[in-house]
């Protein structure tokens, strides 16, 4: 399989808008302090569906990826197969020098294929030609296939928020993973 990586153009329609981000919980992350350092152990859950854009508030159903184009503190990169876009990462400098992942998300029919590892490698590039120390994102406890390719990626958790998500009447707790460049 051919992966093409490239920056959001202007000609580009519906950015990500046909990318099926869903994905399985089937388990959660269970967090505990050890030292300094962060770990957990994972416990299995009720298996169902997720998907972040069945969630989306009023306001962000209509997204304007325009301002991300040809601007130097935030930008996109698409993941291609035959042309079609199949997986995206967004990406901003952050307050802290840090890149923050905003979004990421690989169509479940080619996950696995190395298309999420593209992407974060297209991004570590991104933030060491901005001078950056390292990448930051948020993600949560049950979607433990995503952090455990974070791990994969060299991320550790550098924290943890037990209250972000609590409004939605949920249990999901919110986990900021860290990148460091050299």
């Amino acid at each position: 399989m051919d992966i093409f990586i490239r920056e959001l153009r202007t000609e580009d329609d519906e950015c990500g808008s046909n990318i099926d981000g869903s994905f399985i919980v089937d388990s959660t992350l269970l967090l505990q302090l050890m030292g300094q350092r962060i770990g957990y152990t994972v416990k299995e859950s009720p298996l169902r569906n997720k998907n972040y854009d069945d969630e989306q508030l009023e306001e962000d159903t209509v997204e304007d990826y325009s301002n991300y184009i040809g601007n130097p503190d935030q930008i996109i990169y698409v993941a291609l197969v035959n042309n079609q876009v199949v997986g995206q990462i967004v990406l901003k400098r952050n307050w802290n020098k840090f890149a923050y992942v905003e979004d990421i998300k690989v169509d479940k029919q080619y996950r696995g294929y190395g298309l999420g590892k593209k992407l974060i490698e297209q991004a570590k590039r991104w933030t060491k030609d901005g001078g950056m120390t390292g990448i930051m994102l948020e993600t949560q406890s049950n979607n433990v296939r995503a952090c455990k390719f974070y791990e994969s990626c060299g991320f550790v958790i550098g924290g943890f928020d037990s209250y972000v998500y609590r409004g939605l009447d949920n249990d999901e707790i919110a986990i900021y993973w860290y990148l460091m460049l050299d």
